[in-house]
């Protein structure tokens, strides 16, 4: 849907207007003018399913003026408040290249949106509702890697130093670019290259293996199964200039298995929605027992649930919505079978696992989200598909310190927003003891003195009749007998017509107020004193009725302090309760400080990690040097010198400096000359002339003494 604002190409958001969009959002506006904002209904299964902006797009559809109200109806100022945008490179559509795009990072405040939201939003999970489904075995397969993907991987990790210290131009070598080769090394060496050996342990053979030996056992049943990949697809271009793709190397294996090559379908050769539903069909009914497709062709809308049994992930899909569709296709209403099998195949070593990981901990984030439970202050947004160069780093040299930093993450997410519940729980508690339970006190107390006052009025106003009733004074006149009584209060009611009503008299010592509910249609006649006692008149009320209603509220009084008298000690008990909660604290509170001490420790672990294996790669020595790499990005090189020489760079500096330091024990050690060259190392330009012409001399040997006010200087 179009919308007006000052940024361009932000994810998630539409420059342009779609007529259906635009006709939705008109309808969706016309109606909440009619009903006052109650007419519209909307029904997802997935409201969320890339990126936090779409709440934005749902919020203009269900909570226009609300938004008006806030000034955030445009999308700058929602932005704004709730989101933090950067520019970051992403895959190109197309796949050849990479391209900019600027997304919203980072979503903040946000308790206060869903508070905002929960106002439209009644979510309903599959839990909650406790549909009719399969009970689904989940099976992770692990593969171990070939000694090709162990070695591409160790290059990803120099890839990943060189894109890190800048060596390589964005636009020819990025974080991005590595992360997707790292996701078709994960599938098959050969999505790399096609003349790579097809190896027999390789994850794409194990997969087969297993999808020939779930079709063979389910052959007498005509089961049939759903195979999901979204890289190396049969396309023409990976027919024709690769050479290779997973989707025909496991078909031809399968067919060389004994499985008719008939009951195995691609639905990439779908190209209309009528073949489509024709195979849909097949499959449903078994003629098809063997369905491969990606998320996008064969998610939303596919219903081929009735008969399916295992669901094949030969590769993890970057979006936690493109996993839920997968699953959604088996783990339905309608599937025959009680129990299915969803496997995920993994390369071991490879970016397989973690991507696995990082699309978990998506879903949990947008779990988090669609339920009533309140949500962190700030999270990274799900709309993510590069991993950084820690990650990558700790995934090359297989570092199992990735694994438990993202297990304690994942707890500490957990934690945290136990920590945010117990906190609003505790405000809550807070204010009720300070401020509403002593009102709600007061006010209890109040209504049982006023409640003992009245049955001592009406204990005096009450006169001991052998017939008729207690005097009642209707407009200046005393009635005694029941009916007439009735029948002048039915003609009070005849001038009565305001909301506000009137005094008609008395009766038992209280003050008779009678009304009229313009929106009930029917007259209220109330028993005033220090409390009231309403009764509702309808239009054909008898009249002697009336007064026996008006003697059974009064009757009553007894009842009614018992009630306050029992709601005073409720209260009073929530309040001791409270106050016992109050003082607890929270009781995750040492494990919560000491995971998050541990990932600290892991994070500076991982980071002098990252920087050991840097220092090792371009061939700097950490033992003896006089500088760490802890400070190599802080150390400043003059770019020039004033004869136009390039300057040195960091590990030149700290080469020159190892090796003079060495050259003081020694005594006879030269320095080294500049990598770029065979001149001398270019000095400050404070230096004289002659420094940068003449050669450095290696010195004399020194006295212990004379070495250190060397150093010293």
């Amino acid at each position: 849907m179009h919308l007006y604002t000052k940024m361009r190409n932000v994810a998630g958001i539409s420059q342009t207007e779609a007529q259906k969009s635009a006709d939705m959002f008109m309808k969706c506006r016309y109606l909440d003018m009619l009903t006052g904002n109650k007419g519209v209904v909307f029904a997802t299964g997935t409201p969320i399913s890339n990126s936090l902006t779409e709440m934005y797009t749902l919020q203009r559809y269900l909570q226009f003026d609300m938004l008006r109200e806030m000034n955030l109806e445009h999308f700058d100022q929602w932005a704004s408040i709730f989101t933090e945008v950067t520019s970051d490179m992403e895959l190109a559509p197309e796949g050849t290249g990479y391209r900019m795009r600027t997304r919203c990072a980072t979503f903040q405040n946000l308790p206060e949106l869903m508070n905002t939201f929960f106002e439209v939003a009644d979510i309903k999970t599959a839990e909650s509702l406790n549909l009719p489904r399969p009970k689904a075995h989940y099976q992770a397969i692990s593969c171990e890697p070939t000694e090709m993907q162990k070695n591409m991987v160790q290059e990803l990790s120099k890839r990943a130093d060189m894109v890190r210290n800048r060596v390589v131009n964005p636009s020819v070598d990025n974080m991005l670019a590595i992360t997707n080769d790292g996701r078709k090394l994960g599938l098959d060496q050969r999505v790399i290259n096609s003349n790579l050996p097809d190896e027999p342990t390789s994850k794409i053979n194990v997969a087969t293996d297993n999808i020939y030996n779930i079709w063979e056992t389910t052959k007498e049943d005509r089961l049939t199964q759903v195979v999901f990949c979204d890289l190396s697809t049969p396309s023409a271009k990976n027919r024709k200039e690769h050479g290779f793709n997973v989707y025909d190397d496991v078909r031809a294996k399968l067919i060389a298995k004994g499985i008719p090559e008939n009951e195995i379908a691609f639905v990439q050769d779908c190209n209309t929605d009528k073949k489509k539903q024709q195979l849909f069909s097949k499959v449903r009914s078994g003629a098809v027992r063997v369905v491969f497709g990606s998320t996008e062709m064969m998610g939303a809308g596919t219903n081929i649930q009735d008969r399916l049994v295992a669901l094949h992930s030969l590769d993890c899909p970057w979006r936690p919505s493109d996993l839920q569709q997968r699953e959604g296709r088996i783990l339905r209403r309608g599937n025959h079978n009680k129990e299915i099998y969803i496997y995920k195949y993994v390369t071991k070593d490879t970016f397989d696992a973690y991507l696995y990981q990082t699309i978990e901990k998506k879903q949990q984030f947008i779990s988090q989200i669609m339920t009533e439970k309140s949500p962190v202050r700030t999270v990274d947004d799900v709309d993510q598909s590069v991993l950084d160069y820690a990650e990558i780093k700790a995934l090359c040299v297989g570092n199992p310190k990735i694994k438990e930093k993202m297990d304690l993450e994942q707890d500490l997410k957990k934690l945290t927003a136990l920590q945010s519940q117990y906190k609003k729980n505790l405000y809550r508690l807070e204010t009720s003891l300070i401020k509403h339970y002593p009102d709600q006190i007061t006010a209890k107390e109040r209504n049982i003195a006023n409640y003992i006052a009245d049955e001592e009025r009406l204990a005096k106003g009450t006169l001991a009749v052998s017939e008729g009733i207690s005097p009642m004074v209707i407009d200046g006149k005393t009635y005694r007998e029941r009916t007439v009584a009735g029948e002048a209060i039915q003609e009070a009611c005849r001038s009565v017509d305001t909301l506000e009503g009137v005094k008609i008299g008395s009766y038992r010592g209280f003050d008779l107020h009678l009304s009229f509910d313009m929106r009930a249609k029917e007259h209220r006649l109330t028993s005033r004193g220090g409390m009231t006692y309403p009764v509702t008149l309808e239009g054909n009320f008898s009249a002697q009725g009336v007064i026996t209603r008006l003697d059974n509220v009064l009757d009553k009084l007894p009842t009614y302090i018992q009630n306050e008298k029992d709601s005073l000690q409720n209260i009073i008990n929530q309040m001791d309760a409270a106050k016992v909660e109050v003082a607890k604290p929270f009781a995750h509170e040492v494990e919560m400080r000491d995971k998050a001490a541990r990932v600290t420790q892991l994070n500076v672990e991982l980071s002098l990690d990252a920087q050991k294996s840097n220092v090792a790669d371009t061939g700097i020595e950490a033992e003896g040097s006089s500088i760490d790499a802890d400070n190599l990005a802080e150390l400043t090189v003059i770019d020039t010198t004033h004869d136009g020489r390039q300057g040195a760079s960091a590990s030149e500096v700290v080469r020159v400096v190892d090796a003079f330091d060495k050259s003081l024990i020694v005594g006879d050690a030269p320095l080294p000359q500049s990598l770029s060259g065979n001149k001398p190392l270019a000095l400050d330009a404070g230096d004289s002339e002659s420094t940068h012409d003449k050669p450095i001399q290696s010195q004399e040997p020194m006295s212990a003494k004379q070495k250190r006010n060397h150093h010293d200087r």
